[in-house]
């Protein structure tokens, strides 16, 4: 698909996708229609514009259900009168126009209003001609009158559209229900007491409460309070997950058991909650192939259609010699091939099952911000997972301790003090293993040495703590561990003093993930890493990935993934990472694939899908899902095209009636529509 990915990927357009609304009618098709309150609106208009729109809908399929059935009963009169009594044309004409104005004056409005747009060609111009033509006909000489036939057409083509409106109706909902981690309230404490607030009213900073049952309102730190977090709206995860004093919290969750105090970290309109309801609403804006075909075909394809109608209607007739007298049978057959010939089918059908496909998907926790990604997705031949943070845990744990003069305590003991003041992940994980800070000892001196660790004195001893470089540069003869790890070397006053074994933890999942891939024909798993290679290796072996990379740069990544992009293998390239120090290669994939870790900002900005909650398992299910659309989609386009092509050759030939051909179109219509609501129930 050569997919562009400068297209979809400077920030500035990313910021715009997500802040911008689409109301043009093919996007309508596939956007959703669910209302969304953004930072700045107004709770109470908001609430009431959602009942507003929902009642609107309501309103109007009552309405039009209503004026189907007055024009059934109006053209069943219509037709008794014409069977029984003898009037001019012209009167008839009149009776019949009663029914098809009720059933079709709005048909003629959006045909009339297309025409003043210049967009003339679509499924109301096309049925308006059709009718009107119909009506007409009987004033030709020698012809008869088809009044009942073209109230009729009408009448079907509104009952297809009521259908057409229910099917695509439900669908929303089933994805706007999803979508229910929009917050209604915020409890905030304000003046000594809490305030019930719209949440776009509270600010950065302030404290809110949430009681158990409720919805997390906003992004923010946990205060005070112990509970356990429903997610389910966000990662698809059942298991509830458990929160505590000091611990990140997202919108969109439920609290389930304790009451928690909230210090807010952002603004409603930036929340997690609020950006997913963006994404899932805007996915619409990156159409797929299928879905930009479909919108060029109709567009080519309309003209054709009428310029072969308005060809059927006059040549046989002028070819034949006495053109009045076959006028009438072959403008009847010209205005039964305009009725077949309109694409609704396709131009609804396709864009709804991509519509659902992401619906589906984000029900799993995995957003996806485009139906081109589907697409792509669907035709992944190699996937490439960085290490640490999507198939590992990214927290570093000490493993083992194995000291040579000293005891182990000991040994943990002043390596930890020796990197108090490190930020290094694997000094934070010393300090960890030995939290107890609050011993006499005298620190002082700490000098980190660039690439090798750090030294300081510690009750007047210089101890250094770092990798065997450190080691040698001191005259401390080391020696290796034979465990998998990162390994921090000890020596105290040029002694070695034994090592510390660091490593990361394995996801749960990571080797499910991997065999799951493999399973659907994925034939390339990659996976790359900054570690070293023992590591690497280590980790590639116990999840059962083939090629692996070590010891790389961010840059590095970017080269590896653009090798294997350009290497030609058969298939699209993803890119799995865990969004923070990825964003480069992410962007550069075929399709990038963020583990989202509930929040991660990056992740949600440069990957093109986003697994919600951390399992790299969720790869295979997008890839199923996105395989699954693909085959609805295409199922929709052949049955459309091929049902168009044969009734199209029947009217051509007279053989299919004006009501066949509504029928034809109608019921592909709606058939094909509901094909594409079975994409929700990924």
């Amino acid at each position: 698909m050569g997919h562009v990915h400068s297209e979809n990927h400077s920030h500035e357009e990313e910021k715009e996708h997500l802040h911008h609304h689409h109301h043009d009618h093919e996007e309508e098709c596939c956007s959703c229609h669910h209302h969304h309150h953004d930072g700045d609106h107004d709770h109470d208009e908001d609430d009431h514009e959602e009942g507003h729109h929902h009642h609107h809908d309501e309103e109007g399929g009552k309405g039009e259900l209503l004026k189907i059935i007055i024009a059934a009963v109006l053209l069943v009169a219509a037709i008794v009168i014409k069977k029984r009594t003898d009037l001019a044309e012209w009167q008839y004409l009149l009776i019949f126009l009663v029914p098809y104005l009720v059933v079709g004056f709005g048909t003629l409005k959006e045909a009339f209003e297309s025409i003043c747009e210049g967009e003339a060609l679509d499924e109301d111009f096309l049925m308006s001609v059709a009718t009107v033509g119909a009506l007409a006909i009987g004033f030709l000489p020698g012809a008869e009158s088809q009044y009942p036939e073209a109230v009729l057409v009408m009448l079907l083509f509104r009952v297809g559209e009521l259908f057409e409106g229910i099917a695509e109706g439900n669908s929303r909902r089933s994805i706007s229900h999803l979508m229910e981690i929009r917050p209604d309230y915020a409890n905030v404490e304000r003046d000594g007491t809490v305030q019930k607030v719209d949440p776009s009213e509270v600010e950065v900073g302030e404290t809110i409460l949430i009681r158990p049952g409720e919805k997390v309102p906003m992004d923010g730190v946990v205060l005070e309070g112990d509970s356990s977090l429903d997610t389910v709206a966000l990662t698809g995860e059942s298991v509830p997950r458990s929160i505590h004093k000091g611990d990140d919290i997202f919108s969109g969750c439920v609290n389930l058991s304790g009451v928690l105090s909230v210090k807010v970290t952002r603004l409603f309109g930036e929340s997690t909650a609020s950006k997913i309801l963006d994404l899932v609403e805007n996915a619409s804006s990156n159409k797929s192939r299928s879905e930009s075909f479909i919108t060029r075909f109709a567009k080519v394809y309309t003209p054709i259609v009428v310029g072969l109608a308005v060809a059927l209607a006059l040549l046989p007739p002028l070819l034949s010699g006495s053109f009045s007298t076959s006028f009438p049978t072959w403008l009847y057959r010209a205005l039964t091939f305009l009725i077949v010939s309109c694409p609704c089918a396709l131009v609804i059908s396709v864009p709804l099952s991509f519509f659902g496909g992401i619906g589906g998907a984000s029900r799993h926790g995995i957003l996806v911000k485009g139906s081109n990604y589907l697409e792509t997705l669907s035709r992944l031949g190699t996937v490439v997972f960085d290490k640490t943070g999507t198939l590992t845990e990214g927290v570093f744990k000490v493993s083992a301790v194995h000291p040579e003069e000293i005891s182990p305590k000991e040994l943990l003991h002043l390596a930890a003090h020796v990197e108090r003041f490190s930020s290094h992940p694997i000094a934070l994980s010393l300090k960890e293993a030995y939290p107890d800070e609050h011993d006499d000892c005298e620190v002082g001196d700490v000098e980190e040495i660039a690439g090798k660790g750090v030294k300081a004195h510690v009750n007047g001893k210089t101890v250094c703590v770092g990798n065997s470089a450190m080691m040698e540069s001191i005259g401390a003869s080391w020696h290796p561990c034979e465990l998998t790890g990162t390994t921090v070397h000890v020596a105290i006053d040029g002694v070695y003093a034994g090592h510390i074994v660091i490593s990361d933890k394995i996801k749960d999942d990571s080797k499910m993930a991997v065999t799951a891939l493999k399973d659907l024909g994925v034939g390339n798993v990659v996976m790359l890493t900054g570690d070293s290679e023992d590591v690497a290796l280590s980790v590639a072996d116990s999840v059962g990935i083939d090629l692996h990379y070590s010891s790389l740069l961010p840059s590095d990544k970017v080269k590896i993934v653009e090798d294997l992009i350009g290497a030609g293998n058969k298939g699209t390239v993803a890119f799995i990472g865990d969004g923070i120090n990825d964003a480069p290669v992410l962007a550069r994939a075929d399709v990038g694939i963020a583990m989202g870790g509930l929040g991660s900002d990056a992740a949600i900005e440069a990957a093109d899908v986003v697994l919600m909650d951390d399992s790299p398992s969720k790869v295979a299910k997008a890839i199923s899902i996105a395989r699954r659309t693909m085959r609805i989609a295409r199922e929709n386009i052949w049955f459309a095209i091929g049902i168009k092509v044969l009734v199209l050759i029947l009217a051509a030939l007279g053989v299919a009636t004006m009501w066949m051909a509504v029928f034809a179109d109608v019921g592909v219509t709606v058939l094909a529509v509901l094909n594409a609501m079975r994409t929700l129930r990924a």
